[in-house]
C-alpha cells in the first residue's frame, strides 16, 4: 500500500538514498568565503567549497542557472534570483510551493521529470549547475552523470546544497540548522542576495532559538521519542531517517529524541519489528506535498487510517493514543527556510503552552 506522488516529490527520498557526496553535513566550515571579506555586501569574488573542501570562485553573479531539484530552486526563489534561473530538474509539482513562488517555479523551464539528462545539462547554457544530490551518477539514465572535466568544457560552474549533498557520509550526526543556514549564506553570496540572505537566516534562527530557549527545561531522558514515517517511500520496509539527516535536527531541535538516533547515516531500512522496539510516542505523518490542502488532507487521513489498522503498528503507543503529526516531508527533510517552521510545529504539538 504505497502512495503514488508527482514528479518533484520523489527528490526527498533520492536526495538520501542516492547521494554519495562527502564531507560534513553538520557545517564544520563556511560554504562561502568571500574574498577580502566582501562577501557580507555581497561582493566578488566569492569562493564557495564542495563536499571535499574544494573551493569554485565567482568573479561575478552566475546569469544562468540550474538547479537539480525543487530544493535549489525554491531557495532561488526566496533569495529573489529566480529571474536567473534557466532550468531544472525534478520541478516542484504545481501548488507545492507558497503563493507567488509557486507562479513562478511553474514558468522554469523543465529538463527533467527526474535528474537532468546530461547532454540536457551540458547543453542548457547555464553557467552555474546547483546540485543538491552530489554523485548519483543517474543523469541521462543510468551512470551518465557529467564529470567535472565536462562542466568545465561546457562553462558550468558545479556547486552544491551541502547540508543535503553530504550529509550521508558525514562525521557526527546533524544536530542544528547551520548547515542549512550556510547553503543559504552561500546561494546569496554568489548570486548577490546576502542581504536577503541574512534576512532569511536570521528568520530561522529566531524561531528555534526561542523552541530552544521554551524546551530548556526538559532533561534529555524525559523527551518524547519520535518517529518520521516516510508513507511515500513504501510501507512493507519503511525508512527510518538515521542522525545525519537533516530530519534528525529538526526533531532533536523541537525537543524530541529520534527512535532512530543510534542509525549512522542519513536514510536506513528497517523492520516494522524495529519501529514496534523503539514504540516511539509521536509519529510524523510524512508524505509529500499533493499540491492542494484537499489533497494532502487525504493523504494524511491515508496514512493515519494505514496505521491505525496495520497489525503491525496499530499497538503502538503513539497510534494507540492518537499522537500524529501531520507535517509534509519536504519541509522536514530537504534544506529550505520552512525547516525552521517545521520545528517550531513540532515543538508547539509537543510543548503546547511552551512554545509559543
Amino acid at each position: 500500500m504505497r502512495s503514488r506522488v508527482g514528479r518533484a516529490m520523489t527528490a526527498a527520498v533520492l536526495g538520501g538514498l542516492l547521494a554519495s557526496g562527502c564531507g560534513s553535513g553538520n557545517s564544520d566550515g563556511d560554504n562561502a568565503s568571500p574574498a577580502a571579506g566582501k562577501g557580507d555586501s555581497g561582493g566578488y569574488p566569492v569562493t564557495v567549497t564542495d563536499c571535499t573542501g574544494a573551493g569554485t570562485t565567482f568573479t561575478s553573479a552566475p546569469k544562468n542557472i540550474v538547479t537539480s531539484n525543487a530544493s535549489s530552486l525554491e531557495l532561488l526563489l526566496r533569495l529573489g534570483a529566480g529571474d536567473r534561473v534557466v532550468g531544472t530538474g525534478f520541478p516542484p509539482g504545481k501548488g507545492t510551493l507558497p503563493g507567488e513562488l509557486d507562479t513562478q517555479a511553474q514558468q522554469v523551464k523543465v529538463l527533467g521529470d527526474t535528474v537532468i539528462p546530461k547532454e540536457k545539462l551540458l547543453g542548457s547554457g547555464a553557467d552555474l549547475y546547483i546540485d543538491t544530490f552530489a554523485s548519483m551518477n543517474m543523469g541521462g539514465g543510468m551512470g551518465d552523470a557529467p564529470t567535472e572535466e565536462e562542466f568545465k568544457a561546457a562553462g558550468i560552474k558545479h556547486t552544491f546544497l551541502k547540508s543535503t549533498a553530504c550529509a550521508a557520509m558525514s562525521k557526527s550526526p546533524v544536530t542544528d540548522l547551520s548547515a542549512v543556514e550556510d547553503d543559504i549564506t552561500s546561494l546569496g553570496a554568489v548570486t548577490g542576495t546576502s542581504a536577503k540572505a541574512k534576512e532569511l537566516v536570521d528568520g530561522m534562527k529566531q524561531k528555534v532559538d526561542a523552541v530552544r530557549k521554551a524546551v530548556a527545561g526538559t532533561p534529555e531522558s524525559e523527551r518524547p521519542t519520535y518517529f518520521f514515517f516516510d508513507y511515500d517511500a513504501g510501507t512493507k520496509q519503511p525508512m527510518a531517517v538515521c542522525n545525519r539527516q537533516l530530519a534528525h535536527a529538526v526533531i532533536t531541535l523541537a525537543g524530541a529524541r529520534n527512535a532512530f538516533a543510534d542509525c549512522d547515516g542519513d536514510y536506513k531500512q528497517v523492520g516494522w519489528e524495529d519501529v514496534i522496539a523503539k514504540n516511539p510516542d509521536w509519529i510524523q505523518l510524512g508524505v509529500r506535498n499533493r499540491g492542494s490542502e484537499a489533497a494532502n488532507k487525504k493523504a494524511f487521513d491515508e496514512v493515519q487510517k494505514w496505521l491505525e489498522s496495520n497489525s503491525a503498528t496499530k499497538g503502538l503507543n503513539a497510534v494507540k493514543e492518537g499522537h500524529f503529526l501531520r507535517i509534509g516531508s519536504e519541509r522536514t527533510t530537504i534544506a529550505g527556510v520552512e525547516n525552521a517552521d517545521t520545528v517550531e510545529e513540532i515543538a508547539k504539538t509537543l510543548y503546547p503552552g511552551k512554545v509559543g
